[in-house]
C-alpha cells in the first residue's frame, strides 16, 4: 500500500516525517511522489539501477527518453556536470531555485543510465521547498512527470495517485501547485547557449543575464 503524508506548505514535524519515509524509500530503489513548483514529479536514486528501471516502466516509456535530473544545491551540479562556464553560472545565479532547466556535459565518471544521449545531462533546481527539502535528504533525484505516457501532467497529489497508485511507496501531498508554464530548457552543451524550450522564463528575460543566448537554429 503507497503511503500518503499531508506535508502541508509549512515547516512541520509531518513534513519532517514524510521527508525521511519518502528519502528512506529512494534508497530502496522505490518511486516518491512530491510537489514542484508546475507539477507533481516522480523521483528515483539516479544511481539505483532498480529505481531507474522500476520509474521507467511505471512511466510506460523506455531508455530512449532521457530523464532529467532535479538538485537541491547550487553545489551539487560540479559533481554531476562538466563545463557549466560562465554562461551556466550566471543563469544559475539568477534563476536558480526556479523553472529553468539546463542541458549540461555530464561528468564522464558518472555510474549511471538516465538514457537518451549519453554524455549529456538536464539539470534543474526547482523553487518548490517540499522538494527542496526532500532533495537536502536525498541527494540527486531522477525525476519525470508523475502520471503515465499519455496522461495529464498532475496538479494536486490525488491526480497523481489516481494515475499511478500502488507503484509508489510514499507520496508528499502540499496541496494543488499552480500548474503554471513549464521550465525554460537552456542548451549550454555548444559553442553558443541556445533556448530548446521557452517556457516559464521568456528569452529576452534569460537575455538579460545572458545576451549571447539565443534560439534554435531552424532546421
Amino acid at each position: 500500500m503507497p503511503f500518503t503524508i499531508d506535508v502541508g506548505t509549512v515547516p512541520s514535524a509531518e513534513r519532517a516525517r514524510g521527508v525521511t519515509a519518502a528519502s528512506a524509500a529512494v534508497r530502496r530503489g522505490e518511486l516518491v511522489v512530491f510537489p514542484t513548483e508546475s507539477t507533481y514529479g516522480l523521483g528515483a536514486d539516479p544511481f539505483s539501477v532498480r529505481g531507474i528501471e522500476r520509474l521507467r516502466s511505471v512511466k510506460g516509456r523506455g531508455s530512449a527518453t532521457p530523464l532529467s535530473v532535479l538538485v537541491g544545491a547550487v553545489r551539487t551540479v560540479d559533481g554531476l556536470a562538466s563545463g557549466i562556464g560562465a554562461d551556466g553560472r550566471a543563469l544559475i545565479e539568477a534563476f536558480w531555485p526556479g523553472p529553468l532547466t539546463l542541458l549540461l556535459r555530464e561528468q564522464p565518471t558518472l555510474a549511471w543510465d538516465l538514457g537518451g544521449d549519453t554524455g549529456t545531462i538536464s539539470v534543474r533546481m526547482p523553487l518548490h521547498p517540499v522538494a527542496l527539502d526532500l532533495l537536502a535528504a536525498t541527494g540527486p533525484l531522477a525525476v519525470t512527470g508523475a502520471h503515465r505516457a499519455g496522461g495529464a501532467p498532475p496538479r494536486t497529489c490525488t491526480d497523481a495517485e489516481d494515475q499511478l497508485g500502488d507503484d509508489v511507496t510514499v507520496y508528499l501531498d502540499a496541496g494543488p501547485v499552480p500548474g503554471d508554464l513549464p521550465s525554460t530548457v537552456v542548451d549550454l552543451t555548444g559553442e553558443t547557449p541556445r533556448v530548446l524550450r521557452e517556457g516559464a522564463y521568456g528569452l529576452t528575460v534569460l537575455q538579460e543575464v545572458c545576451p549571447d543566448l539565443g534560439l534554435p537554429a531552424e532546421p
